[in-house]
């Protein structure tokens, strides 16, 4: 009997190891878009050192915020999958969810804007802004899951 429960506390040490690594991979791939975003975004929108210095922090609090937003979000709609599949879900309790995060989404950007417009030109936030589209166009393009994957019309 000891040595089944050391088996079967060495079995759950071992899933909270694997759990904990992939959980810090995936923050770790989330860090990577981040940098590669930047790149881009610093490439596209052409900004000057300076510029790259004092628009970075921003940019950063942003990202992160959104990330983890978009955590909490996913975390909310699959417990929400995951319940008794027998039981209706709340369907006004679920839109109500979706147009609050939209609506968070929005004041996250307002603020983001509001600090950029006081760091950067308008010319320069106008080509900021249109690099940002370009690359989550370039994301959604190049995504897995895509049927078209890879295909350029």
């Amino acid at each position: 009997m000891k040595v089944m429960k050391i088996i079967i506390l060495a079995v759950f040490a071992f899933m909270s190891n694997f759990i904990s690594a992939q959980s810090k991979e995936n923050w770790a791939k989330v860090d990577e878009m981040h940098a590669q975003k930047w790149q881009y975004l610093v490439e596209r929108s052409k900004l000057t050192p300076k510029e790259v210095e004092l628009v970075q922090p921003v940019f950063m609090e942003y990202e992160k915020a959104v990330w983890k937003q978009h955590s909490k979000n996913r975390e909310f709609f699959k417990s929400v999958r995951n319940k008794d599949k027998n039981i209706k879900p709340n369907y006004a309790e679920l839109n109500d969810r979706y147009a609050e995060i939209e609506l968070i989404q929005a004041q996250q950007f307002k603020a983001y804007h509001v600090k950029l417009r006081k760091l950067l030109s308008p010319e320069t936030l106008y080509k900021y802004y249109k690099a940002e589209r370009e690359f989550k166009r370039k994301l959604l393009e190049n995504y897995p899951g895509r049927p078209d994957h890879g295909e350029r019309h």
